[in-house]
């Protein structure tokens, strides 16, 4: 699902390029410039001939050394491939040909961000980033997996794959296969080099990061102690309410032996971490800072990280539908990029057998083998992200090259990493490891200092020089992911389909399921670590203390699971899986906190209540539903407040008779939203320490105590924020809704004080804060939208930019404009069905995440299944199907879908033959 403001993202991903590659490659578009207005002949030849030299041959024949039979490549008006062959090797080969054809520059900036190399493609400003990657390693456990974990099979497909990307770059130039290519060549040498099957299997590390959990959770937890207290911080991460959200599964089954939930074997787990523990944490915000501010510049691939990001997918039964038989939707939510995340294909035996195994279609990764997501001939599936905590943050005690561990000096594993520069001299760092994993704080000059003033108390060992930062993750270990993507691909059944989960270990993901035969079905894999009673992953931990490692892993058979549930419907959208008090093992304690999942399951059993059937149409629809739940609870309290400035007042007047729908003309929608952003500013976000809020908003405050006069109002200091307004706080997303839910109705609650400016009085209540909010917000938008409120819309707030992940965000203004598209104005919002995120800390309502592909499958025929992705098949710019489904994505609609041969020869408007 790359993409951070800093560094290279995914999908696409590639970051910084350095200051010095920029001005040569500004240098070098003013001369272009210049050349095309002068006319100059080379200069016509490189604004057309080398942006079309790299696009794809799609009619005709070509010879692919390696095959051993023919194969057809049939693509539909929207360049949409269909492969056909008669061997499993045949098949997979062609897939690694044909996504090199259309997307090998991301393939190739992905697999460099995975390997920890972008600096060999982007140069010094990469160093950073690249250094933090070979820490984590996951170039180097993905060789383990490739070397010990995976099947023979697995491996043949891999291999199979890779000598299809190879025979599409054998004997090309970068220039001759993208146009990013062309503009790196002119600052550096870089030549693409061949494909590798680990590079594949490296790409499921990348994903399993973005997915990770609750990692930012823990150390925001942490921070939050230089100014919150303890109550405090448990207001802003409020339990799971069960009561009003439902969590995914209510009727299944959780274990062999009792087959049903077991009340009595509920986990016990705590608020926070240890006194042991605290008492470091409490001189270590800088130190956390800095992790969060590395983190921020670690390429993203699926988008900014916060409690409203995630996805969608829902099943129905065909006792509720029109067709009799189920109907399955998904919507995973990743950040705007271009191209595309995902990649729509096919992948079709001409006759299924044991030597040629699958009939499949759906969403690929380009770089990996295999459908994502998507259906076979007899089952569907989709993902959505489960949440489990599966990583940890450990204080470890450092002394020279050794840490301790339960009284004893244990050696730090070490290794060196060379990493290579384009244009300078490369670097060599070293990775130290202790046995709870890499140390992350080695790579940041302040987290080195981790604990140097930490106040300890006697349970924890001397600081000396400090404690160090280790990082625990699931992914860490060599696992069979790459397995299951072909088991999940050849799955038939119900059983077959929990098979291939159990091998899914990293990331964990919800899986929806359904059939032909008319079954449904849900499952929770993963890798999902058991902590000690008492430890509940919110917060970092001691890591000298044996007490505090992970004891082992949930048992497969005890994860959740429903099959044809009575209600007829199960519902996916990163909402609890199940009610923590009555379930054995604790999955997490930082969930997504229901709204969209709530606001799908009203949706369906509305339909059913109201004695209707579901149909495809109503599938789509549901995934387009904008409605806003916050909007629900405030606009009431906000239409009774008593507003004196008719400016204010003829804002307020929009709300009246709203719907709580945030389509993107909506007046009422943008200043709801405003409001909304003003609210949390001042109830929670001044209140934060300067780590959490964004970059560039300064406070005057007190210091925090041991920094300066605590006491003295007259000695208060300015403080700037250091966060990244994509991931600053509060976000706004559903945690916030249920923060000020929880408090709403407590007119003189201590969070809604505010402090006196020089334009406003202080807050001391509820209605008080919201009146102010919304004289803030009529300010906001007339600087933003203009005085008259007629004019406004919540689109022209709410905008939507594809950006290429490499040189579209750091490139010269030239090749931007040559490799982004947009604006969009888009409906949706944050926490919404229909989820267009944004960040409400940052001050910019911009589109942070998107609905990345849609798609319904219908199970009764296959070819009446619909489906979009954001963007278009082509990574190329100015192909044709490089853009050609985003504006039907923007307004809502769905694509017809082929999936049989008559369907897809029907469909089909161009057909390469390769041929041995």
């Amino acid at each position: 699902m790359p993409a951070t403001t800093t560094a290279p993202s995914a999908g696409t991903t590639a970051g910084k390029t350095s200051r010095k590659r920029g001005r040569r490659l500004r240098l070098f578009v003013l001369v272009l410039v210049l050349a095309l207005v002068a006319g100059v002949a080379y200069g016509a030849y490189w604004g057309v001939s080398t942006v079309r030299a790299s696009f794809p041959q799609t009619t005709g024949t070509l010879k692919v050394p390696g095959l051993t039979g023919q194969v057809e490549v049939k693509r539909d008006d929207y360049g949409v491939p269909q492969i056909y062959a008669d061997s499993d090797a045949d098949l997979f080969m062609a897939q690694g040909f044909v996504q090199a054809q259309d997307r090998f520059y991301e393939m190739d900036v992905r697999r460099h961000m995975t390997s920890g190399r972008l600096s060999e493609m982007f140069g010094s400003g990469q160093v950073d980033t690249d250094a933090f990657l070979r820490t984590l390693g996951w170039r180097k456990v993905a060789q383990q997996e490739y070397d010990t974990k995976l099947s023979p099979a697995t491996k043949k497909y891999l291999q199979a794959y890779s000598a299809g990307v190879n025979a599409y770059l054998k004997g090309k130039d970068g220039k001759d296969i993208s146009v990013e290519y062309a503009a790196l060549n002119l600052t550096n040498d870089y030549k693409p080099e061949q494909w590798s099957p680990v590079d594949s299997v490296a790409w499921l590390k990348a994903m399993a990061w973005d997915l990770r959990g609750n990692m930012q959770d823990e150390i925001d937890r942490a921070l939050m102690t230089s100014r919150l207290s303890p109550q405090q911080i448990k207001d802003l991460y409020p339990a799971y309410p069960t009561a009003t959200h439902r969590p995914i599964v209510d009727e299944g089954s959780y274990s062999k032996a009792t087959g049903k939930f077991d009340p009595s074997r509920a986990a016990s787990a705590s608020d926070g971490t240890s006194n042991t523990a605290q008492g470091a944490l409490q001189g270590m915000q800088s130190q956390l800072g800095a992790l969060s501010d590395t983190l921020d510049k670690i390429p993203s691939l699926l988008g900014p990280s916060g409690s409203g990001i995630g996805s969608n997918s829902w099943v129905v039964s065909g006792q509720y539908t029109t067709t009799g038989m189920p109907l399955l939707a998904n919507d995973p939510h990743l950040a705007p990029m271009m191209p595309s995340l995902w990649y729509q294909m096919g992948l079709h035996c001409r006759t299924v057998s044991n030597t040629c195994n699958y009939d499949v279609a759906g969403y690929t990764f380009s770089g990996m083998p295999g459908v994502v997501i998507g259906h076979n001939q007899d089952v569907s599936w989709g993902f959505t992200n489960l949440g489990a905590d599966v990583t940890d943050l450990y204080l470890e005690k450092i002394s020279g090259s050794n840490y301790l561990y339960d009284n004893q000096e244990k050696p730090l594993a070490t290794r060196e990493e060379v990493i290579k520069v384009a244009g300078g001299a490369s670097k060599t760092i070293t990775v130290r490891e202790s046995n709870n994993g890499p140390l992350v704080s080695d790579r940041d000059d302040e987290l080195g200092k981790v604990g140097q003033k930490a106040p300890v108390n006697s349970a924890a060992p001397d600081r000396g020089t400090g404690y160090a930062v280790a990082l625990k993750w699931t992914a860490l270990e060599p696992g069979k992911s790459m397995d299951a993507v072909f088991e999940l691909n050849r799955a038939k059944d119900f059983k077959s389909f929990r098979a291939a989960a159990k091998d899914f270990e990293v990331p964990s993901q919800n899986l929806i399921y359904a059939d032909t035969k008319g079954h449904i079905g849900y499952q929770a894999p993963g890798r999902i670590p058991v902590r000690a009673d008492g430890v509940d992953g919110t917060m970092p931990v001691p890591g000298w203390d044996s007490k505090y490692t992970w004891k082992k892993y949930v048992p497969f058979d005890a994860l959740p699971y429903e099959y044809d549930p009575k209600r007829g419907f199960i519902v996916t959208a990163n909402q609890a899986v199940v009610d923590e008090k009555k379930y054995p093992y604790l999955l997490t304690k930082d969930w997504g906190y229901g709204a969209r999942s709530q606001r799908i399951n009203d949706l369906i059993e509305s339909k059913i209540k109201g004695g209707g059937k579901i149909s495809t149409e109503d599938m789509q629809k549901m995934q387009m539903d904008n409605s806003s739940e916050i909007a629900a609870l405030l606009t009431p309290a906000l239409l009774k407040i008593d507003v004196s400035d008719p400016s204010v007042r003829e804002a307020q007047k929009l709300l009246e008779g709203w719907d709580y729908t945030q389509e993107n003309d909506s007046a009422a929608a943008a200043y709801f939203n405003s409001v909304w952003r003003n609210v949390l500013k001042l109830a929670f976000g001044n209140k934060l320490p300067k780590e959490l809020r964004p970059k560039g908003e300064c406070l005057l405050v007190t210091p925090p105590a041991g920094t300066g006069p605590v006491d003295d109002p007259d000695k208060k200091v300015w403080e700037c924020g250091e966060r990244d307004g994509d991931s600053a706080q509060p976000d706004g997303g559903d945690r916030w809704f249920e923060v000020v839910r929880k408090i709403f109705n407590d007119q003189d609650n201590s969070w809604w004080k505010a402090p006196a400016t020089r334009l406003d009085k202080a807050t001391a209540t509820r209605d008080q804060l919201l009146a102010r909010a919304m004289k803030d917000a009529r300010w906001e938008l007339t600087a933003k939208l203009g005085k008259d409120t007629t004019t406004w819309s919540w689109g022209r707030l709410h905008q939507m930019v594809l950006k290429n992940q490499t040189l579209g965000k750091e490139g010269p203004g030239v090749l931007q404009y040559m490799l982004n598209r947009g604006p969009w104005n888009l409906g949706g919002g944050e926490a919404a069905v229909d989820a267009t995120g944004w960040n409400a800390a940052s001050g910019d309502y911009g589109v942070t995440w998107v609905p990345s592909m849609r798609m319904v499958v219908n199970l009764k025929d296959f070819d009446k299944s619909k489906w979009i992705n954001l963007t278009g098949a082509s990574g190329h710019a100015y192909s044709a199907h490089y853009s050609d489904q985003t504006e039907k994505w923007a307004k809502g609609e769905l694509l017809d879908w082929s999936f049989t041969g008559r369907a897809v020869d029907g469909s089909s408007v161009d057909t390469l033959k390769l041929t041995p």
